[in-house]
């Protein structure tokens, strides 16, 4: 089972990925070209400029206004991000696979990163709960995709503790991280590719056009 999770199952997941991405890239280049004002508005200057500022917290007014929720979601997003790519079972698994090899977390480093992943979802969960803004527009679906993100990072975290049987949980991982890895191109979790874009496009309607800040 290992073997087939860890080597299989790893291409299926990228393969999805990256077929899907590319499906939904190729789609929104259609619609934008068909919609004829999204592609000449794109200036590279004031889109990269949009980008840059809302990728710094607190920087725009919207993330001043929520400090508690910008702080839990800039550390939630870099967590979720880094360690994936840099805890050191992972880099261990990348060198056997395909011979390259980089820098890994301490152990420390990656269960503290980890279980900032692990609050952040529990955080987003309470939220959609209490707050009236975002609750009138969750849906199950919603909190069911905050439970596939946490998968991965909660077995993984319970596997490394060895909290349960080590090859049962550790072949549970993969499982998760591999529909986690598959979910992000046809789920909302496809906003971490939006966010550039449409950052992009508000940077370039505000500067380009308007001549105004979008932040």
């Amino acid at each position: 089972m290992y073997e087939l999770l860890s080597g299989p199952l790893v291409w299926v997941a990228f393969f999805v990925f990256f077929a899907g991405i590319i499906t939904r890239l190729v789609r929104a280049y259609s619609l934008a070209r068909r919609e004829k004002t999204v592609l000449p508005t794109m200036d590279l200057k004031h889109g990269l400029r949009s980008i840059r500022h809302w990728m710094v917290p607190f920087a725009s007014r919207n993330t001043r206004m929520h400090p508690v929720f910008t702080v839990v979601s800039f550390a939630f997003h870099a967590c979720l991000l880094a360690t994936p790519l840099l805890v050191m079972g992972h880099a261990v698994l990348w060198e056997q696979a395909w011979g390259v090899s980089w820098w890994s977390l301490p152990a420390l480093a990656a269960d503290v990163m980890t279980l900032v992943v692990i609050f952040g979802c529990g955080f987003f969960a309470v939220r959609r709960l209490a707050a009236p803004e975002v609750r009138n527009v969750s849906s199950l679906a919603d909190f069911g995709l905050l439970l596939l993100v946490v998968s991965p990072f909660l077995t993984g975290f319970i596997a490394h503790r060895q909290w349960l049987p080590g090859d049962v949980m550790t072949n549970v991982h993969m499982v998760c991280g591999a529909a986690w890895l598959m979910a992000i191109p046809f789920t909302r979790l496809s906003h971490i590719l939006w966010f550039f874009l449409s950052r992009a496009f508000m940077g370039s309607e505000f500067g380009a056009v308007r001549g105004a800040r979008d932040w």
